[in-house]
């Protein structure tokens, strides 16, 4: 019973990795109804620069504050430059420069160590260890859904801004911006990638590809909690956390070594049987 124990809380602490990039996911799409392949580079991308500026002798959380302007600034930017160009082209036009924006942002190959702002000694109730920068994982994730929340129901930006996703042209004939709206969007979901960054580098090192799996989990994440709910994508986050390493420890065939495939065996089961997820809404379109 403990080792049962000891595994939904491993898969807790690294399902708030993936609910938090799969929150980010969630976002952009609330936003542009665009699914962006690029999210792990652009969180990997801002955590080498936060991880500059500690180099540079900053402390931890005015790297960090600073880290998550310019992530918004840079998905701002990213919106305005290269996604709104093409926004009026087919989606498949649209994933393509998505997955452009994958392979060209890359900062450095060198693999670094990067700090955890939370203490290194565990936690032990009973014969459960609970990690202090797990359980610091776990709150950044619930507070990050909380203010998400709360901003797109209660806020008249946010209001807009799903507005401007769901229908362009009557929110144009409201008086809302649609393109900043967007931008905004994507600047929300590039500011919520970063925290998932910095909040996964001191477990997994800083690297390249350190988000390419984590990205793959939070697809998953956000297909079975739903890719119109942040309340779903949290959710799903933390359960294919849980599954993922109950399957590794319990199931002798996955093991170690192909837990990623159950994420996409996540991914394709959900589509095949509940295509909007668990909290997700279906979308009706006349046609």
């Amino acid at each position: 019973m403990d080792t049962l124990l000891q595994q939904i809380v491993s898969g807790l602490a690294t399902g708030a990795i993936y609910a938090s990039l799969a929150l980010a996911l969630v976002m952009i799409y609330q936003a542009t109804e665009i699914l962006n392949f690029a999210q792990g580079e652009m969180a990997m991308f801002t955590t080498y620069l936060a991880w500059s500026m500690l180099k540079a002798g900053l402390p931890y959380w005015m790297a960090f504050a600073a880290t998550v302007v310019v992530a918004f600034v840079g998905g701002l930017l990213i919106e305005r430059v290269v996604i709104r160009p093409v926004e009026q082209a087919s989606v498949l036009t649209i994933v393509i420069v998505c997955i452009g924006l994958l392979v060209i942002l890359i900062y450095s190959y060198i693999i670094q160590p990067f700090p955890s702002p939370f203490p290194k000694t565990p936690l032990r109730i009973g014969g459960i260890v609970f990690g202090l920068h797990d359980l610091g994982v776990i709150g950044v994730t619930l507070v990050l859904l909380c203010l998400v929340y709360a901003f797109f129901r209660y806020t008249t930006l946010g209001l807009a801004m799903r507005a401007a996703a769901q229908n362009p042209a009557s929110s144009r004939l409201c008086g809302i911006r649609v393109g900043w709206m967007l931008g905004l969007g994507w600047g929300l979901a590039a500011l919520v990638g970063s925290v998932a960054g910095m909040l996964v580098a001191p477990v997994i090192f800083l690297e390249p590809n350190m988000m390419f799996g984590i990205q793959i989990y939070a697809f998953a994440g956000a297909t079975l909690g739903g890719i119109t709910s942040p309340f779903g994508a949290v959710v799903g986050g933390f359960l294919v956390g849980v599954i993922e390493n109950l399957a590794g420890t319990y199931v002798p065939l996955i093991g170690t070594e192909l837990k990623l495939t159950v994420a996409l065996g996540i991914i394709i089961l959900v589509l095949l049987v509940r295509p909007r997820g668990l909290f997700g809404q279906a979308v009706v379109r006349r046609v």
